[in-house]
């Protein structure tokens, strides 16, 4: 599978998710816990964020957690002189859903529309 093939499978995974996704974000934001929600997508067992979607296996095949730029830079995720760089990229969390996607294909960033 290439890795255009898992960013669409991935993004077809988050489709039922979205407006939780979005709603997660806007309290984030809304009760000053970060300006910038980070939703982790994986196939693992990890410890950042809370857990929104529990992988079951048959149909969840992603366990998706909120989490946030300071809880990344306290983890060192991001390192904390690449804080800067990262809200550079950072797209507008009321219209887009910053995704770090934990695959066999790697980690990256991914932004998808919020609707």
């Amino acid at each position: 599978m290439s890795n255009e093939e898992k960013f669409i499978a991935i993004k077809q995974a988050i489709q039922p998710y979205k407006r939780m996704l979005a709603q997660a974000a806007d309290t984030i934001i809304d009760e000053n816990v970060s300006s910038y929600p980070i939703f982790v997508v994986h196939q693992l067992s990890l410890e950042v964020g809370i857990k929104l979607v529990s992988r079951n296996g048959e149909t969840d095949k992603w366990n998706i957690h909120a989490s946030t730029l300071e809880e990344f830079v306290a983890k060192q995720l991001i390192a904390s002189d690449k804080v800067d760089d990262f809200k550079k990229v950072y797209k507008n969390p009321q219209q887009m859903l910053c995704l770090f996607v934990l695959s066999d294909a790697g980690a990256t960033y991914v932004f998808l529309p919020r609707l």
